[in-house]
């Protein structure tokens, strides 16, 4: 017996699902303290005993929104790289290794919704709350340094300063991405150049 291809289709999401996927939109727009869980339910569809079921408290509720947040950005921002340094003539990838994180960048912040790393921005919000988060955030910088070394040859000297430098560098240009598309253009020219200087040292002898 087969099943109805148009019953497949409109398979119910799961309510844990929906309430992330609507915490995941609201604290990123609008902020973890302007946003309040009786705004998710009502946007998720889901009843109070639902809720308190899968999230007994906003603080799970942040912590769950920070490690998908960090699953589904880092797959983002490896396959931005990637497809970055497929696209650069050889040349290019060994003179100026770095040049995926800034077409990355331009990618980013040119979304829509672009509202700065989530990660730095929960973490400012929450305060004296920030602790149980601040591991999250961490390993969230950690794996994108990560990702950032493996575009630096493997035998460069200060691979992983040189990556740290250029995590930093993206950091602060997300920041100063927001101020309108003057401020952006701007935080992509400063990172360029940032990014220039830094893919030039795994050459030096």
């Amino acid at each position: 017996m087969t099943s109805d291809p148009g019953t497949a289709a409109f398979t119910p999401i799961p309510a844990r699902d929906r309430i992330l996927r609507t915490a995941q939109d609201l604290f990123y727009r609008q902020g973890i303290r302007a946003t309040g869980i009786d705004r998710i339910i009502a946007e998720a569809g889901v009843t109070k005993v639902t809720f308190y079921r899968h999230f007994p408290s906003k603080d799970v509720l942040i912590r769950a929104y920070l490690e998908r947040r960090h699953v589904t950005w880092m797959a983002w921002f490896r396959a931005a790289l990637s497809s970055a340094r497929a696209a650069q003539p050889e040349a290019e990838r060994r003179e100026a290794p770095l040049v995926p994180v800034l077409d990355a960048a331009r990618a980013w912040f040119g979304l829509a919704d672009f509202r700065g790393c989530a990660f730095a921005n929960t973490v400012a919000e929450a305060g004296e709350a920030a602790l149980p988060l601040a591991g999250i955030a961490a390993q969230h910088k950690h794996e994108v340094r990560d990702a950032i070394a493996a575009l630096l040859p493997p035998t460069a000297r200060g691979r992983a300063e040189i990556a740290w430098a250029a995590t930093l560098a993206l950091d602060g240009a997300a920041v100063n991405a927001q101020f309108g598309e003057a401020s952006t253009a701007a935080a992509l020219d400063g990172l360029r150049s940032l990014l220039d200087a830094l893919g030039s040292r795994p050459s030096l002898p």
